[in-house]
């Protein structure tokens, strides 16, 4: 169990590394696209490098989808969860630090890619819009990932799939709530910038997570299972 938390802890690090890192880094030269391939191939780094060792969720919601799913006991659930939690602290820090080395980044008005919505954000969407998008899109990506990880899917393919999937859910929302769909990886960046990153935050724990609890218990159902 410890060689999965590690490898769990590791793989939300890089998934912050390279998704936000992208945006604060290169967000002006890469665009939105750029920044949605980052997190995809993150990703799917992950998956193939570390998938084998614990099935790299690198994702409260997708460990706590695994557990409506019947695949793992909650006390798993929590272990892995702390443990990707720790892990994008961790590569936020390890960001804030690279940032932090060039003149002109402020962490106020730079950021490190958290999360958010309303006015001063993005394309300023709601509260509803942003409880919405991060619920179905996390149902959605949980939905893909128990698919593509379980029975009648392609051996091989299923990091790939998952990649693809969180890079297209990135293209649809990133100006909705700049993406979560994974408490980590927003707990991750707020913890740093703190203000309205932290007030918001109860957003994106809550509503990735009971996307994921829906994703799961649908599939345990059987709808979206293969017989």
């Amino acid at each position: 169990m410890q060689k999965k938390l590690l490898a769990e802890g590791l793989g939300t690090a890089i998934l912050v590394l390279f998704g936000c890192g992208t945006a604060v880094l290169m967000g002006p030269q890469v665009g939105m696209l750029g920044i949605s391939l980052a997190f995809g191939l993150a990703i799917v780094a992950a998956a193939y490098g570390i998938g084998a060792i614990s099935g790299a969720h690198l994702n409260p919601a997708v460990s706590l989808g695994m557990v409506a799913a019947g695949r793992m006991t909650f006390g798993e659930f929590a272990g892995y969860a702390v443990a990707q939690v720790i892990g994008a602290i961790l590569g936020a820090g390890v960001l804030y630090l690279i940032a932090s080395g060039t003149a002109g980044y402020s962490l106020e008005t730079n950021g490190l890619g958290a999360n958010g919505y309303g006015a001063g954000y993005l394309g300023e969407y709601s509260l509803t819009s942003a409880l919405v998008f991060e619920v179905v899109m996390t149902f959605i990506f949980v939905t893909v990932i128990l698919g593509a990880t379980g029975k009648g899917s392609t051996p091989g393919f299923a990091g790939l799939a998952i990649g693809l999937t969180l890079c297209a859910i990135h293209l649809v929302g990133i100006n909705v709530t700049g993406v979560s769909v994974n408490p980590a990886r927003s707990i991750g960046p707020a913890v740093f910038v703190g203000g309205n990153s932290l007030s918001h935050l109860w957003v994106f724990i809550a509503a990735p997570l009971l996307g994921g609890v829906l994703a799961g218990a649908v599939h345990r159902a059987g709808l979206t299972r293969a017989d």
